[in-house]
């Protein structure tokens, strides 16, 4: 039986790292669904293979690895390329992603998805947490963290849902405007909460 999961979510450069790291320090198994992205993805997956099919050999470098510099900048500009896109990884990214939750044997696990709610994961989870900060932060962290265009930037930012589609399907929320400390103040009363509710579903 799958363990009690948190997904964490929140916008692009919101600090999604940062919470998942404080998580992990206090014990608890996170898997990062971009890890698990890239992995379905690596030459000699078949999700590559259809990768190449369908957008051609401008997404692949010399070597064969997906250049997802490449493919991020067609599918942020194309809608129905981010769907094809997503039709090809989402699958196999779910296989993996249960597979992971069903071996766990700490009182709870996490999931860490940036799409959460567009990829329809939020199902495979228990409890939504979302980590939160205003939209200019989102953009200047976007900006100075990938070194891209305000253009790309907001395309970034048009693929995810609104910022206040994701507050209002959240569960919890952590605000992370102010210093590491602070939020991480907040995630030791989160851990608290989710040992409880997961021994709780345990039956006592």
């Amino acid at each position: 039986m799958s363990r009690f999961t948190v997904g964490l979510t929140g916008g692009v450069a919101s600090g999604k790292s940062l919470v998942s790291s404080q998580f992990r320090a206090l014990g608890v198994p996170v898997l990062d669904a971009d890890q698990v992205s890239r992995q379905v993805v690596e030459p000699g997956q078949p999700a590559l293979a259809q990768i190449a099919a369908q957008f051609g050999g401008r997404v692949l470098q010399a070597d064969g690895q997906l250049d997802r510099r490449r493919l991020r900048e067609i599918v942020f500009a194309d809608d129905e390329a981010r769907l094809q896109l997503e039709h090809i990884t989402h699958p196999p990214i779910r296989e993996v992603i249960r597979t992971w939750m069903d071996a766990q044997s700490a009182p709870y696990c996490m999931l860490e998805n940036a799409i959460l709610f567009e990829s329809g994961m939020d199902r495979l989870v228990d409890r939504v947490l979302v980590v939160d900060v205003p939209e200019a932060l989102q953009r200047e962290r976007l900006q100075a963290r990938d070194l891209i265009d305000a253009d790309l930037v907001e395309r970034m930012l048009a693929a995810q849902s609104p910022r206040a589609l994701r507050l209002e399907r959240a569960d919890d929320v952590v605000l992370n405007t102010g210093s590491p400390e602070q939020t991480a103040a907040a995630v030791r009363r989160l851990h608290r909460d989710y040992l409880a509710r997961a021994q709780a579903v345990r039956g006592g």
